[in-house]
């Protein structure tokens, strides 16, 4: 029971890593509250987690629906011990794409703005109405979602990996700031992970990602949470401005 009552927040916490993050954290003990847009998901990620987690719908993007959120979550619990920043989206393609030496599509500014206000902005708007609660508590940690491909980049990736290479530096910036109120500030840098989106995909796509990985396989969402679980742990008390590769191996682009 590492987390026993603490009061954890797991943005994006209705499917894929982040359920399976709400799920690992309340089987430790914690209370979790979840937000994510997609209402039936989340109502029934709470049930199924018990009568000590608790589902919102809020836009991470939108800050003054983050602060309504975190307000309400201090108001019910009188203290926020862990937020794990999960919630995020993809609009993949190139930045021009040529044939025949035309160029025949490009990536939408309106697909770039929209990713890095959720990946990027989004992490920002938690973190920032998060932190006075810790910080006036003396304590806290905060997790942030970022990818492999942050690291290593990815071929038709371009606003993507611009959110999690940028979540990488914010952590490490934020670890240096908040640490002198004993906060700790981690990242977890999935790889290939088994979720809803990567399990529709056809099976040759999936073979090639095993292919890939030297461990010969993908990860399962509750690898991921499982690191989380460690980061969020008294286990880690020493460990902040990190970023932690849960990936078997990989090396994307090899």
């Amino acid at each position: 029971m590492r987390l026993q009552d603490k009061v954890c927040l797991i943005t994006g916490g209705a499917s894929g890593i982040g359920k399976a993050t709400a799920v690992r954290f309340a089987e430790e003990g914690a209370i979790v509250v979840i937000c994510d847009l997609n209402e039936k998901a989340g109502v029934e990620t709470a049930a199924a987690l018990g009568a000590r987690a608790a589902y919102c719908n809020v836009n991470v993007a939108d800050r003054l629906a983050v602060q309504r959120w975190t307000d309400e979550v201090f108001q019910k619990y009188g203290r926020i011990d862990v937020l794990v920043n999960n919630a995020g989206i993809v609009r993949d393609g190139q930045l021009v794409k040529v044939k025949d030496g035309e160029i025949v599509k490009q990536m939408s500014e309106a697909d770039f703005d929209l990713v890095v206000s959720i990946n990027l902005k989004g992490v920002f708007n938690c973190t920032q109405a998060v932190a006075p609660v810790m910080i006036k508590q003396g304590n806290g940690v905060i997790l942030n979602a970022t990818s492999v491909v942050g690291l290593d980049g990815n071929f038709g990736q371009t606003n993507y990996v611009a959110t999690k290479a940028g979540v990488i530096g914010m952590t490490k910036v934020w670890a240096r700031e908040l640490g002198k109120s004993g906060i700790r500030v981690n990242a977890v840098a999935p790889g290939f992970t088994l979720t809803e989106i990567l399990s529709a995909m056809p099976d040759k796509v999936l073979d090639g990602m095993k292919a890939k990985t030297p461990l010969g396989r993908l990860g399962d969402p509750r690898d991921i949470a499982n690191a989380y679980l460690f980061l969020a742990s008294d286990e880690a008390s020493f460990i902040s401005g990190e970023t932690v590769r849960v990936d078997g191996g990989l090396v994307v682009g090899t």
